[in-house]
């Protein structure tokens, strides 16, 4: 009965692509344990390899680390283009693409003008970051946890939606004061032109709610969009070494693997900036005019208007993910950080499928 009623429950879940084959698995090799542990989503490194135990509190702490450099840097490095395409969106009768957003930009507040917004960029970031990828690992323990193990493999991909879902939600409630000050001095010429000048202007017009009232279509573009980049790079990290790399895992060199972190991140950045586009620049236009609301800016827009400066949202947020996979990936191999591999099948799940001899 196992073989039945466990595929026909793969089969049910919605995010389990790809689904695993039924064929028979290659016995694998046993490696001595020190007594009975748990198993996560997946084994950890050995021991004497890493500086932390995998689930520990450093563990958490320095991925935490991890993702306020990872983001903090990334999306202060792409401010020139994030000032641009949040331009595109605000105003495209003035900004007509790409180029002439450039060109206009440095033409009317000079070359200086394309930085504008950097502080809260990378104070709103690095908060974000320390959230997102620091409350994803204890997600995705904590959940892993109540699944056990073989559920863990089997609905693996809705465990790192669910992870990835539970902390964004967090990590924009950290980002929303920050973004929205970044939205109002990019997108607003004359407001003000450092954070120093924009944050106390910002509560002495509108108060607290200021900051926060873009918090929900926050939410509605960061989760869909975190979900994306989370799940997506989990699975094409796993389609990637068993399908593209030529050995496995173990036998790759660091800087191999960081290769297709890289790559697989990159991947997920593409579906990442189509997934949560519409939201953005819903999210661009509430920050910049008082009073409104998400849903009045959605009807302002239209279908054909929320998808504006979606090129330039792409070509940054590939890049930018890619880049952000890259730095927190070598965060863990610097600081010797368990980075467990991808995931395989229990060997108590292939006993019951008939997998083993």
């Amino acid at each position: 009965m196992y073989p039945t009623a466990l595929t026909q429950l793969a089969r049910a879940n919605p995010f389990s692509a790809p689904l695993f084959s039924l064929q028979r698995a290659e016995e694998l090799q046993q490696t001595p344990a020190a007594g009975p542990a748990t198993r996560r989503l997946a084994a950890a490194a050995t021991a004497d390899d890493v500086s932390c135990a995998f689930g520990s509190n450093k563990y958490y702490a320095m991925c935490g680390f991890g993702g306020i450099l990872s983001c903090g840097l990334t999306h202060t490095a792409v401010v020139p283009l994030d000032l641009v395409k949040c331009r595109l969106q605000v105003d495209p009768d003035k900004y007509k693409s790409i180029g002439n957003g450039f060109r206009l930009t440095v033409r009317e507040d000079g070359a200086r003008g394309l930085a504008k917004g950097w502080a809260p960029t990378f104070i709103g970031y690095s908060m974000q970051g320390l959230c997102k990828f620091g409350f994803y690992e204890v997600f995705k323990i904590f959940y892993s946890d109540l699944m056990g193990e073989e559920n863990t493999y089997l609905w693996r991909t809705s465990l790192y939606l669910a992870a990835s879902a539970s902390a964004e939600f967090f990590a924009d409630i950290a980002l929303a004061p920050m973004e929205a000050c970044k939205v109002r001095i990019q997108t607003k010429p004359g407001y003000a032109n450092t954070l120093r000048e924009c944050a106390p202007k910002m509560y002495a017009e509108e108060g607290v709610w200021a900051f926060y009232k873009g918090v929900v279509p926050l939410w509605m573009r960061q989760i869909p969009y975190t979900m994306m980049k989370f799940a997506c790079f989990e699975r094409t990290v796993e389609l990637l070494y068993k399908y593209a790399v030529p050995k496995p895992r173990s036998e790759c060199s660091k800087s191999e693997q960081l290769v297709v972190t890289f790559t697989a991140g990159y991947i997920a950045g593409v579906f990442c900036a189509i997934v949560s586009h519409p939201a953005d620049s819903v999210v661009s236009v509430l920050n910049k005019e008082s009073g409104s609301t998400a849903s009045q800016v959605l009807k302002k827009l239209g279908p054909r208007g929320v998808w504006k400066g979606l090129v330039a949202r792409i070509i940054m947020i590939g890049t930018l993910t890619a880049l952000q996979w890259f730095i927190y990936d070598s965060v863990k191999v610097y600081f010797r950080l368990p980075r467990p591999p991808p995931p395989e099948m229990p060997e108590s799940l292939k006993k019951k499928l008939g997998l083993t001899e």
